[in-house]
């Protein structure tokens, strides 16, 4: 899975409001110079992160943008949910739920592989807090650490969006 320029550019300014929370709001033309980003897709990016409450924006001169929420409580799975959608890697997988229907759905032999690789996705993303990406030290905070992943040598079909393969096909004979 590939995720956009919107969800770069989003968590790298989480990251930037994480190194200053507490410390009052931010202006995005801060954070663009801070990250080397535009200020212009900034400008976008930070929308659904305020209509989802993660942020809060003041209006005035010594107005800007911060964290609703202390960086130990986002959830970096919850951050690219708003800026991507689903993290799901086919849609077979998702949990939308005005999902196309794939015609193999059914029978499909992929389909515990990809409700696999949406788990690991959400296993790590979710598992992963702003406070986790702030460098260590920087500007007072010590981040929590998180014990390693993990990740189970196979999962049960169940686990797997309740997918249950089709019952096994018996070859055919070829005749000659």
């Amino acid at each position: 899975m590939k995720f956009s320029q919107r969800s770069e550019y989003g968590v790298r300014l989480m990251v930037d409001l994480a190194r200053h929370y507490g410390q009052g709001p931010v202006s995005l033309a801060e954070v663009a110079r801070d990250e080397a980003l535009s200020q212009t897709f900034l400008e976008q990016v930070i929308m659904p992160l305020r209509k989802a409450g993660l942020v809060q924006s003041y209006q005035g001169v010594r107005g800007g943008y911060e964290l609703s929420r202390s960086p130990e409580q986002v959830r970096m799975g919850e951050v690219l949910r708003v800026l991507e959608g689903s993290l799901a890697p086919m849609f077979c997988v998702t949990d939308v739920p005005d999902r196309d229907i794939c015609a193999f759905e059914d029978h499909c032999s992929t389909r515990v592989l990809w409700a696999r690789v949406r788990d690991g996705i959400n296993l790590a993303l979710d598992s992963t807090t702003l406070a986790d990406l702030i460098p260590p030290g920087e500007n007072g905070t010590v981040p929590y650490r998180l014990p390693p992943l993990t990740w189970p040598t196979a999962m049960p079909a169940q686990q797997c969006g309740e997918y249950q393969p089709a019952v096994s096909r018996q070859p055919s004979a070829i005749s000659s």
